[in-house]
């Protein structure tokens, strides 16, 4: 099992999902500028979520490739 032999599943809590429900896509190359230009102004706006947007446009941000 990979390493994960100590781990007994009948005392982990997983989150709850429902079956009937379709993932989305990934997110493309072409997407991904726009979704960081939503979080930073998120960020900037303040608030409750700003620490979540910053750290998702950050993860975001350090896996695509630079335009400049």
């Amino acid at each position: 099992m990979d390493g994960y032999d100590h781990l007994d599943l009948d005392e982990i809590d997983f989150a709850l999902v429902e079956h009937d429900t379709e993932r989305l896509r990934l997110l493309t190359l072409e997407e991904a500028p726009d979704l960081l230009r939503v979080l930073r102004i998120v960020l900037e706006e303040g608030g409750t979520a700003a620490g979540e947007a910053d750290c998702l446009a950050r993860e975001i941000g350090a896996r695509i490739p630079s335009t400049d």
